[in-house]
């Protein structure tokens, strides 16, 4: 009766078209909160999701664990496209919500507020900075008054009127130095000096070299001693970025003294600095970084200087590296050492991923990371070098991350060994079971897969094959879930199979189902 009413449930779940899902709007951050990128770590723990049987095609997501040495997402302040979000995100509605915010219905601005709102976020900024500027000009005391202006300044920089746009900020420094923007108006005003120093204007060129400058240790001039995470010398790093284009000779040095100081008020800074320093390729970025990477108080500090070395192909960065993973014990500068000897290409590098990867006594964790690096590089000598390391391993996971790495190198003869993995007997059933899956996933060949059912004693090997067979598209593997569904004395392994043929859209499928229910 219940093999009946699953059969039922397959057959009338192939005829149900499927509902998608409502999409869903995200509304995207402001700049200002793009450091909160780094909850984006967390996506190693989707690697679990090879549990969920169903899901189990999902298990590649698991390459995505890699991505977690990115934590802030640096690198995003490389990238010029995304210049516009030091003021916020144009062309969608982020301005909206500042609206809502500051929605005042008595507020006799908010009709020019509304229409300039308008024109900015369909990219008429000619239009935008004539309403921003009328608002200003007729109401300078609305609660809109300051905010204006930035926006105002913010559409004539997209236009390319550079001076308008200096000269727009510095009334709002003056006039409206307790307006919202005016942390994101310090910002933009660093980026408008860049440009018109690249100009040859030799006020700009000259403020940036002014602003670039660290504070000294002992200034308590700041309105919180110290600069916050929320407010962590944005104008300064902004001078510094512009500088380093211009003139690296000059902005290095600087770089360097800003790295060098070792107070508790310029952690912020030492860490927006480190990155600016990877970006530029001079002959002392590598004494640089490697020094922070060393001496620095925050761990955070060293563990993207570290990071970042990946980006220095030299022997010196690499010998460097392996003296992090032979002597630090902080997990996380061990997991970005990890990563950084993965991108150097090198075969001394990949000889100490290969020798961190058998230490016994080293973090289980790191370990994993070793031996998936060392799976994302095709070679031979890696793959034997895995191959023969599972046989020495008694730490499950570590077993599990070998086998997920030769499966991702692929190749006969890693399609062979994970095979020779799921029939060996003295094998964990757990293994065994990973093993047949990745095989499949690998490429491993049908024709084997499914002569194997019937030779297969072992009843969970006999589900797991099922559910490879479920998971690859050739004719073949329909026709093997069909003779199981027919055939096999096991009601739960037919029900099983049953299952799988109610998810395949083949017609052939829907037939053998029409036909068990006639029996």
């Amino acid at each position: 009766m219940h093999a009946m009413q699953l059969v039922v449930v397959a057959v009338v779940g192939m005829q149900q078209p499927v509902v998608p899902l409502p999409p869903v709007l995200v509304r995207p951050p402001v700049a200002a909160h793009l450091d909160g990128l780094k909850a984006l770590q967390g996506l190693d723990a989707l690697a679990g999701l090879e549990g969920l049987q169903g899901l189990a095609a999902l298990d590649g997501i698991e390459a995505l664990q890699g991505f977690d040495a990115l934590q802030g997402f640096a690198a995003l302040e490389g990238l010029d496209a995304l210049e516009g979000l030091a003021g916020g995100i144009t062309g969608l509605d982020v301005l909206d919500d500042q609206s809502a915010a500051q929605d005042d219905s008595q507020d006799p601005a908010d009709s020019l507020w509304r229409a300039a709102q308008q024109a900015f976020n369909r990219g008429d900024y000619s239009s935008a900075a004539n309403l921003y500027g009328d608002l200003t000009r007729r109401y300078p005391n609305s609660t809109r008054g300051g905010d204006a202006l930035y926006w105002a300044a913010f559409a004539l920089y997209k236009n390319d009127d550079l001076a308008h746009a200096r000269s727009l900020l510095v009334t709002q420094q003056r006039r409206y130095p307790k307006a919202a923007t005016r942390r994101d108006g310090d910002a933009l005003f660093a980026r408008i000096q860049t440009a018109l120093a690249k100009q040859g204007d030799e006020e700009a060129r000259r403020w940036l070299s002014q602003n670039a400058q660290p504070r000294s240790e002992t200034d308590t001039t700041h309105a919180k001693g110290c600069a916050s995470e929320d407010d962590d010398d944005d104008m300064r790093i902004e001078a510094l970025k512009g500088l380093l284009q211009m003139d690296a000779a000059n902005a290095v040095p600087i770089l360097r003294k800003v790295l060098a100081r070792r107070d508790a008020c310029s952690t912020a800074l030492r860490r927006k600095a480190v990155f600016i320093v990877s970006q530029k390729r001079t002959p002392e970025t590598e004494d640089i970084l490697l020094d922070a990477a060393q001496h620095d108080p925050d761990s955070e500090v060293r563990q993207q200087a570290v990071f970042w070395l990946s980006q220095v192909p030299t022997d010196r960065a690499v010998e460097m590296l392996d003296s992090i993973l032979k002597t630090s014990s902080d997990q996380e500068l061990l997991e970005k050492a990890i990563f950084a000897l993965s991108q150097q290409h090198s075969p001394k590098a990949a000889e100490i991923l290969r020798a961190y990867a058998e230490r016994s006594n080293a973090p289980a964790d790191v370990r994993e990371k070793a031996i998936f690096w060392l799976g994302q590089q095709h070679s031979s000598e890696n793959a034997a070098f895995l191959r023969g390391l599972y046989a020495k391993l008694t730490d499950e996971d570590l077993k599990d991350k070998v086998i997920f790495s030769l499966s991702q190198m692929g190749g006969a003869e890693n399609q062979r060994w994970l095979m020779d993995i799921a029939l060996n007997e003295r094998e964990p059933i757990e293994q065994r079971k990973k093993a047949l899956f990745r095989a499949s996933e690998a490429g491993a060949d049908l024709g084997e897969l499914v002569t194997l059912y019937d030779r297969m004693q072992n009843r969970d090997m006999k589900e797991r094959l099922i559910f490879v067979y479920s998971q690859r598209h050739e004719p073949a593997a329909l026709d093997a879930l069909i003779k199981i569904a027919k055939t096999e004395q096991d009601k739960e392994l037919r029900k099983k199979a049953i299952f799988w043929l109610g998810q395949s859209h083949d017609p052939r499928a829907a037939q053998v189902l029409m036909d068990i229910i006639n029996q």
